[in-house]
């Protein structure tokens, strides 16, 4: 079986719920099964000590989730155009991956949540893409033969999926958000498949 790693932060669960879309679609490729992990919230003054399992949601990544993962999808709400604070803080504790090369090769994908439109979607997905690229691995987008491309007044990006929550981060994934995130599921999983055949 090869495993896809969905790895994400959400601070309001839209960016959770796209990672469950994301699942969704690589478990739609035969062969293919999702890993799905959070990492914990960090806090402004100190090293904020989190028990190894959360109360709820999806269980905190290791750097063995990582290391044993046919492909990655990264996933982050937007903070002034950049990567949430916290999976910043867990990707930048992968140098030992990086040297040993664990994760070149491998395909990787970036999805988002923002409250505006115009909230830094693309940049954000940019920003999540520099380590991976650090890392070796083999960055995928969506192409525009995903239609809902040229259609979504809401979110959804060539560079990744993408979701526009609103002010409050209550508006819920519309029909076209929730086919892009699917939609990078399966090309994520059928690279990964691809990648590993003889």
């Amino acid at each position: 079986m090869i495993e896809i790693l969905v790895l994400y932060y959400s601070r309001y669960g839209a960016t959770s719920e796209m990672a469950q879309r994301i699942a969704r679609g690589i478990e739609e490729i035969e062969g293919c099964q999702a890993r799905i992990r959070t990492v914990p919230s960090v806090s402004t003054v100190c090293e904020k000590v989190e028990n190894t399992i959360p109360d709820k949601g999806a269980v905190y990544a290791s750097h063995d989730d990582l290391r044993e993962c046919a492909g990655l999808v990264l996933g982050s709400p937007t903070r002034f155009g950049n990567m949430a604070a916290p999976l910043k803080y867990f990707i930048d504790s992968t140098s030992k991956l990086w040297l040993d090369g664990s994760l070149q090769g491998k395909p990787a994908a970036v999805f988002t949540s923002t409250a505006s439109l115009h909230g830094g979607q693309e940049t954000t997905l940019i920003s999540m893409m520099l380590p991976l690229l650090h890392h070796g691995m083999l960055l995928l987008g969506l192409p525009y033969t995903e239609t809902e491309l040229l259609t979504t007044d809401s979110g959804g990006t060539p560079y990744g999926p993408s979701h526009t929550a609103g002010m409050e981060n209550n508006r819920p994934l519309s029909e076209a958000e929730k086919r892009l995130c699917r939609a990078m599921g399966r090309r994520i999983a059928e690279t990964a498949r691809a990648l590993q055949s003889p």
